[in-house]
């Protein structure tokens, strides 16, 4: 398979070859017959120069991924990961293409696809990927394999992991809810009960609690899970309980079924915080912030790394706010530049590690034991 992006240069090799000039024709058979026999050696070699082109195109590495359960469309996860391989195609000479996960048993069926049509290097987005992948890797150890948000006890040599501190992002946002609520109630709505939903949710409680210690405030957040990632119907109903009971800020790591923790935001006009990417266009007076994975940044820096022959094989990618993959939008005209810039040194912190926000159930309560910074 395809290993190493290189320039071909047999087409011009062959050029270099062509007769540069055959002289007029003569008025003698013979010369004529010269010219004839010239003219043929030229047809021929142009023929070969095109059959190396077309051996060279059809020698273009395929980059490909599979989607989690949402679709690429979901606005979130999913979309930022296509859009970083959609950026990759427009940097370098490749092909790119996804296929769509409808349901857990698809993530088997479209890896294997993948392969079957040539895919050089395969993306599993999301920890439901994991065994699939896995497999696959074994089976195929001539092809390349990535995944994000998982990390193996024991990484293969032709797998890369891409893990994101989801929980850096999660603080400041978390910080901002509290320093925004008017009611002291605010919401979180999870996909699914897992580890990286788990830095989402007790990276946020700890922001609130961080924040509700300096300004003397007291908040309580509420969690509640959807127990999937693609039912945007459940998100809103969950939703719009918690608006219901007096929240004003809801927080979903819920991917497609956050769409309808935005939609049920909207309908009770109150704040919403969206996840993965900036989610403000969805609902420019609703969408309080948006905790920032940048999954699209990563897809990208791996799989150019690939292509230019990096070893990329074996290991585990750690990403957070010191290297810029993780954090929160920064379009904030619904909350103050005061505000904004607590947040902005927040971030400093996190990054140079005098805070470090839990991303566990267990740091959690350490952490409100003795909070760093305080």
């Amino acid at each position: 398979m395809y290993r190493r992006f290189l320039l071909v240069l047999a087409a011009a090799a062959v050029i270099s070859l062509v007769l540069t000039g055959c002289g007029k024709k003569g008025d003698s058979p013979a010369e004529n017959i010269i010219t004839e026999e010239a003219e043929t050696e030229e047809e021929a070699e142009t023929e070969e120069v095109a059959e190396t082109e077309e051996a060279v195109q059809d020698d273009i590495p395929m980059v490909g991924l599979v989607t989690y359960t949402g679709g690429v469309e979901d606005g979130s996860f999913n979309q930022s990961a296509w859009e970083g391989l959609s950026r990759l195609a427009g940097s370098i000479d490749c092909e790119t293409r996804f296929l769509e996960s409808r349901a857990a048993g698809d993530f088997q069926k479209n890896m294997h696809s993948l392969i079957d049509e040539g895919c050089d290097l395969c993306w599993g987005i999301g920890y439901s990927c994991a065994d699939a992948l896995l497999k696959e890797a074994e089976e195929h150890p001539d092809n390349s394999f990535a995944i994000v948000d998982y990390s193996y006890p024991e990484t293969p040599e032709n797998m890369t992991g891409v893990m994101f501190r989801a929980q850096e992002g999660a603080f400041l946002a978390g910080y901002i809810a509290c320093s925004v609520t008017e009611t002291g109630n605010i919401g979180f709505v999870g996909g699914e009960h897992n580890e990286i939903i788990d830095q989402f949710q007790y990276g946020y409680q700890a922001g609130a609690a961080y924040a509700a210690k300096i300004k003397n405030k007291t908040v309580e957040v509420r969690t509640v899970y959807a127990e999937t990632f693609s039912d945007t119907e459940k998100g809103r109903t969950l939703a719009a309980g918690l608006y219901g009971d007096g929240c004003d800020i809801v927080f979903h790591a819920a991917g497609q079924t956050g769409l309808g923790v935005i939609d049920a935001a909207k309908d009770a006009d109150k704040y919403v915080i969206g996840v993965d990417k900036d989610q403000s266009y969805l609902a420019p007076d609703n969408v309080l912030t948006s905790v920032l994975k940048n999954v699209n940044a990563a897809v990208f820096t791996v799989s150019k790394e690939y292509l230019s022959g990096d070893d990329i094989g074996g290991k585990t990618i750690s990403l957070g706010l010191a290297e810029d993959a993780a954090g929160i939008s920064e379009e904030h005209w619904l909350y103050s530049d005061e505000i904004y810039e607590e947040v902005l040194k927040l971030g400093e912190d996190i990054a140079e590690g005098r805070i470090v926000p839990p991303d566990t159930e267990a740091a959690y309560n350490s952490f409100l034991e003795e909070p760093a910074g305080l």
